[in-house]
Parts: C-alpha cells; structure tokens; sequence
C-alpha cells in the first residue's frame, strides 16, 4: 500500500481493537488507503507452551510485570533486526516512531498528534496488568500519557491517538478549513456551532449566524472561541 501510514498495535488483547477499526473515520481511513493498521497478539512472541507475557516482580510487590522478551522479538518481527537496532538505546530512524502507552509518559496533546499524522510507521506497546519491565524503555522512540489517570492498559490510550492522528493524515478528512476551525488549533477552543431548528425548547441560535453577513460571523466566533476558552481551558491561554 504505497504512501499508506503504516501503524502496529502490539497488544495482548487484540480483540478490543476489532470494532473500533471498523467504524466511522478509522474505517473510512483504511479503505481510502490512507492508513494501514495491523493488530498483533504479543503472545505470538512468548516462547513457553503457555504463552506467558508476565512474571512476578523482582524484589516483590504486588501484580504481574508485563515481560521484555516477547516486546523485543515483536518489535524485531515487525521492524527487522536492522532497524530494531539502529532505534534501540535512543537512535533514530526516519518516519517511525515506536510509542510505549505508560501513565508517566509526556501528555499527548494536539502538536503531538500533528508530529505523528506526519509519520510514515507507528508502533503502539500496549502495557497491561501492574507494569512493564523499565528495560523496555530502551526500546522505544516515545512514552505517551493521555492524562493524568490509570487505567488497564494501554489499549484504550493507543485507540485515542490512533484516532486523532489518523483524522490528521492528508486525505483522510475533507477538507482543510474544517481542520483549522477545530478546538486546540491555535490554542483555543472551538467556537459555538448550531443546526435546524433556530428554536429548540425556547433555546434559539444567535441571529448573528442567521445574518449572512460572514465578516461578523467571524468576528462573532473568535469571540466566542475564546470566551470559552477562557471559561473552560484558561491553561491553552498561556501558551499563546
């Protein structure tokens, strides 16, 4: 799939991925062939008879540690051996990025969703049960958070960015202007949007957006965009 971005999700439960990857934009995505997801058993990678991805922790506690061996042979089956080891121990290579989903990783946010939609292969680690061995960071290109939560594993968190970088990628979306109009763009919010009917309930839609004078439409919703923000996300303010 020429010119498709490549994404790898490397999870222990694969099965949590098969609705969302057939809904809405990431389908769409897919079938445009834009984006080309492959969700990959981790236990494909274990090397006992009872697929064992877990062990105790060294110098006890409780829960299960996720293991190092089947991430690496995982990563070397997808990546090759070649670039596995150009990546490990904080190299580089272009257009790939290899994300470990771990509540202390940095808070994704919409610049890093834009930086990933301009990737060519993304590979999620999806972390499960009490952690994950602390060598496994050794392989990896980025540590990603989406909040200051726990939360099982890294399933969810790896369909979130999937989602907000996916819509990101040339080709995927309509058009452009809607792009720029969204919340976080420019560090405010988005404005008040309104639909049929004018009058819900006594609720009416301004009568500026009925006015077609677009001068003042856009005036009115760069007002409102950051009144909002200054209601709801005075933090995006400060970053201006």
């Amino acid at each position: 799939m020429p010119g498709a971005m490549k994404v790898d999700i490397l999870t222990l439960f694969p099965g949590m991925f098969e609705n969302v990857l057939n809904e809405s934009m990431l389908k769409i995505a897919q079938r445009k062939k834009k984006v080309m997801v492959k969700v990959r058993d981790l236990r494909k990678w274990t090397s006992d008879r009872h697929r064992t991805a877990d062990d105790k922790p060294y110098g006890g506690g409780a829960g299960m540690v996720m293991k190092i061996e089947p991430i690496h042979a995982a990563l070397v089956g997808v990546l090759g051996k070649r670039k596995m080891k150009k990546l490990s121990g904080g190299g580089t290579a272009r257009g790939i990025k290899i994300v470990l989903l771990t509540p202390g990783g940095r808070r994704f946010n919409q610049i890093t969703a834009k930086k990933f939609s301009k990737s060519n292969h993304i590979i999620f680690v999806c972390g499960h049960y009490e952690g994950i061995d602390e060598r496994v960071r050794a392989l990896v290109t980025d540590e990603i958070s989406i909040g200051d939560y726990i939360m099982t594993g890294g399933e969810v968190p790896a369909m979130v960015i999937l989602d907000a970088v996916t819509r990101l990628v040339p080709g995927v979306l309509g058009g452009g202007a809607s792009l720029e109009c969204e919340s976080f763009e420019n560090n405010l919010l988005e404005y008040p949007q309104y639909t049929r009917p004018r009058d819900f309930a006594g609720m009416k839609v301004p009568g500026i957006l009925l006015s077609g004078n677009h001068g003042a439409i856009r005036r009115w919703r760069k007002k409102e965009s950051l009144k909002k923000t200054k209601e709801m996300r005075r933090d995006l303010l400060w970053k201006k």
